[in-house]
């Protein structure tokens, strides 16, 4: 069974930085394309960004374009995401996922299979 763990997170001030991490094991990671999305308290859960199982095509939302950078290390079975510039409006909890090769559209969260249990981000003003 596929399992993704994600850490990282944590309280930061305006314009800091964090970068979270998702551990997978149990499935083989070098053939998912993995995502992260974010889900403020009481909204829905929004796509961040995502990249696919070589690595070298990304996606991002519009709202974190120039800010945050996605990476993998298929070596480790690992994703990350650095968040620099980080704005209060980018408080939310931080979920990783998982999608196949093949998915229609990596920004919605049903071509995703497989969701790690989420990391909190805070960002004080």
């Amino acid at each position: 069974q596929v399992q993704l763990v994600e850490s990282g997170g944590g309280l930061v001030q305006a314009g800091g930085s964090l970068r979270l991490s998702c551990a997978t094991s149990g499935g083989t990671f070098s053939t998912y394309t993995m995502g992260w999305f974010r889900q403020p308290p009481g909204k829905e859960r929004d796509f961040v960004a995502a990249i696919h199982w070589n690595g070298y095509i990304t996606y991002y939302a519009n709202s974190v374009k120039g800010r945050f950078t996605i990476s993998r290390d298929n070596a480790k079975n690992t994703v990350s995401l650095q968040m620099n510039n980080l704005k209060p409006e980018d408080t939310a909890a931080y979920f990783c996922a998982a999608a196949p090769t093949g998915s229609v559209s990596y920004t919605l969260p049903h071509s995703y299979v497989h969701w790690g249990q989420g990391t909190q981000v805070t960002v004080s003003s």
